[in-house]
């Protein structure tokens, strides 16, 4: 079931992008628990979990269900395009208990068992301790989970804002959203994505805010419910190879691998292009540059999709990785993290 975002003129002009160190806290501790999530981050995971063992994030966890709501005033709309984590969490804080209660009630009804569970219960029965409680466990997940790797974390940010940014400027927001996500899509005036939601919103003039996040891929969410204006977090650019090191000679390796022709091919595709593009940026024929793109697209490691009258292709995440070099490579985690049983008593 999809959600529509129908746009007005000014709608067009108010449209932003931030980048939030809150959101990504949210994201990276649901990563612990979402092995689906967990592919990409394998280098990362191994380094945290030393340091990870002592942090109980049960009390979060329990308002991030897997298809659900989770308590809006844990996350509130991302101030400015640069706020600091202090900033945010400044926010949760100042959370008004009576809504914090009634946005964990409504959190705990969508995963079974949950509004059972003893933590959830002492929570609830006391919102004024619940804010300040889960205003601190978000705090020092932030400092065990993120902020060792913010700088990294946030140079990945910027570069996507960046690119969408450039995106939006040369063909509006039918390139913007072409690009953005397979599940998102642009269509006269209509932002559709989809979800399992069926929601129709006029924007009246608020316009749309967008976040990216290292932490979110193969998802996309969308938020409407006040004090959210519109908003989509959609996956970063990149991500894929987010905690590669550089090893020995990755670029000749990748040759060793695909050959020089496809190996050129998937370096020149830093941005969706279509066959003439490549093939002019290459100096090669556009027959040989089709050959090249057909077989990394079988391959899996580019997909391709219609704009107008021609066809671009883009990396996949297993493209992006494998370009993105060969060394830092790792095994997966010895350990699981767990998720502790909502359904206890």
């Amino acid at each position: 079931m999809p959600s529509r975002l129908a746009f007005g003129a000014e709608d067009l002009l108010r449209l932003r992008f931030a980048i939030s160190p809150l959101w990504e806290t949210h994201e990276a501790a649901r990563t612990l628990r979402r092995p689906d999530r967990q592919g990409f981050h394998l280098p990362w995971l191994h380094e945290i979990r030393e340091r990870s063992r002592s942090l109980d994030l049960t009390p979060l966890w329990l308002f991030m269900p897997r298809s659900g709501t989770t308590p809006d005033f844990l996350g509130p709309p991302p101030v400015s395009l640069t706020a600091s984590i202090e900033e945010e969490l400044a926010l949760v804080r100042g959370s008004d208990p009576a809504q914090a209660l009634r946005d964990m009630r409504l959190s705990l009804a969508d995963t079974p068992g949950a509004a059972d569970h003893p933590v959830a219960r002492r929570l609830v029965a006391d919102p004024v301790r619940a804010v300040a409680e889960l205003a601190d466990l978000l705090q020092e997940t932030w400092h065990v989970l993120v902020e060792p790797h913010w700088p990294r974390l946030r140079e990945l940010l910027e570069a996507d804002v960046a690119f969408h940014a450039r995106r939006l400027a040369l063909g509006g927001f039918e390139l913007l959203f072409a690009e953005l996500h397979p599940k998102v899509r642009w269509d006269e005036g209509t932002l559709t994505v989809d979800n399992r939601w069926d929601y129709h919103r006029e924007l009246g003039g608020e316009g749309l805010l967008l976040l990216p996040s290292a932490f979110l891929w193969p998802d996309v969410v969308t938020g409407f419910a006040p004090p959210w204006n519109a908003a989509i977090a959609y996956p970063a650019r990149g991500v894929g190879s987010l905690w590669q090191r550089s090893g020995p000679g990755p670029r000749e390796a990748l040759v060793r691998l695909l050959g020089a022709g496809r190996a050129s091919v998937l370096g020149a595709l830093d941005e969706p292009a279509s066959t003439t593009a490549l093939a002019a940026r290459l100096g090669l024929a556009p027959a040989t540059v089709s050959a090249h793109l057909k077989a990394l697209r079988d391959a899996g490691l580019l997909v391709s999709r219609r704009r107008r009258h021609e066809v671009l292709y883009e990396r996949t995440p297993v493209g992006i990785a494998l370009y993105g070099g060969s060394g830092g490579l790792v095994g997966p985690p010895e350990e699981s993290t767990g998720l502790p049983d909502l359904t206890a008593h």
